[in-house]
């Protein structure tokens, strides 16, 4: 059985419902729980000059995924895990899996919404559907609609 869960949370409908899965199966199988949310990379924004970095934006990025962490390991807490977690700054999928080695996951488990038009899943990409291909161990992707 999973003895160690690494749960990928941004505090969307879908990482709602995948927190309550993870939950569930946490509880089956008496596992570690860890939690990351994965902040996108630092942007440079195009100036006279060229690129400007602005550290006041980053940090108020940071200090929102700080939360949707916070958040998520309230509700775990709330269920008796007591989880570890990270907020990760760079790519979701090289950020998760990289992750998932340093701490030995058995499970990833992320949330995933189906986006109706084909426009938008080309435009947007699909985490979820990478992180299978990438990821070293099991996958559990929940889906919401």
């Amino acid at each position: 059985m999973y003895k160690r869960i690494l749960l990928a949370y941004n505090g969307s409908q879908p990482g709602q419902k995948a927190l309550l899965d993870c939950d569930e199966i946490a509880q089956l199988a008496h596992s570690e729980v860890f939690l990351v949310a994965v902040m996108p990379p630092p942007a440079a924004f195009v100036g006279g000059e060229g690129f400007v970095y602005d550290a006041k934006v980053e940090e108020a990025e940071r200090k929102q995924y700080e939360g949707v962490l916070m958040e998520g390991l309230r509700r775990l807490g709330e269920s008796g895990h007591q989880a570890k977690g990270e907020v990760l700054v760079g790519d979701p999928v090289d950020e998760i899996t990289e992750y998932a080695r340093r701490v030995d996951a058995d499970l990833i488990v992320v949330g995933h919404k189906h986006l109706n038009s084909w426009a938008a899943r080309w435009w947007r990409g699909s985490v979820s559907k990478t992180l299978i291909e990438h990821a070293p161990c099991s996958v559990l992707v929940t889906i919401t609609r």
